[in-house]
């Protein structure tokens, strides 16, 4: 359902702010868990970049995967994976994620799925966005329990890829490489800056000037209900059936 007042939900906002990431030409992929990030995606592909490669890694329609996995591995690893998703259950302020355990590593509190392609793909995809639908203390920490991937690495590392911008369901924070700390860029309609301080475990650079994320187009919105929620909804049901899309 919309978050109040909008006439959008929040999975739309974020597909859309995501698809103005996407370059025509280049090679995108999205793993595990990312019905936002595959949306946005296909919106890119069904509006102003037709020709970008995208490839669905572990989804079994045809259309997502014109490519294997293991070939959107090799071509992270030359340099040719223009764009990647990735998540995590603790995002800390230097954008290092932790996919790995909650708590102490020898004794956890909780032991999660671990890096799967994370740590390669962090390094060596040209730009990550990072994303969350779930934007609290818990999940931004000042430091996570424990480093799955890196969000920068010294001069001796090769890395030509790394974080590039956060999206949360209550704004958008662009990550700044000679800081290594994130900025605000935008808050999500309805929402202010105090909240998100207030809901973020570290400190966040904030301009003078914070604009409101840009709202959905009524073409895309259009096309998120239409085509691509049946597309999503064959990877990501629940997603969709728990009001991902709007009617």
């Amino acid at each position: 359902m919309p978050f109040e007042g909008t006439g959008y939900t929040i999975g739309e906002l974020m597909a859309s702010r995501i698809s103005q990431e996407v370059r025509d030409e280049t090679f995108v992929g999205t793993g595990a868990a990312s019905p936002g990030p595959m949306a946005g995606v296909l919106l890119a592909k069904a509006t102003h970049a037709p020709d970008v490669t995208y490839v669905a890694i572990g989804a079994s329609d045809p259309e997502l995967n014109p490519i294997s996995g293991k070939e959107a591995f090799d071509l992270a690893q030359r340099g040719k994976l223009d764009l990647f998703f990735l998540g995590g259950a603790q995002i800390d302020a230097e954008g290092n994620i932790n996919l790995s355990v909650i708590g102490d590593h020898d004794a956890p509190d909780l032991r999660l799925p671990g890096a799967a392609g994370s740590g390669m793909l962090y390094y060596m995809t040209n730009r990550i966005i990072l994303f969350r639908m779930e934007h609290t203390k818990r999940v931004f920490v000042e430091k996570v329990d424990f480093i799955t991937s890196p969000g920068a690495s010294d001069g001796r590392v090769h890395r030509p890829g790394g974080p590039h911008i956060l999206i949360t369901n209550l704004c958008v924070m662009r990550y700044l490489g000679n800081t290594k700390r994130f900025e605000l860029e935008s808050v999500n309609e309805g929402v202010t800056v105090e909240e998100v301080v207030e809901n973020t475990g570290f400190e966040i650079d904030i301009p003078a000037d914070v604009p409101m994320t840009q709202r959905p187009t009524p073409g895309h919105l259009s096309l998120l209900r239409s085509s691509i929620k049946e597309k999503v909804a064959g990877i990501y049901p629940a997603f969709v059936a728990g009001g991902g899309f709007g009617a």
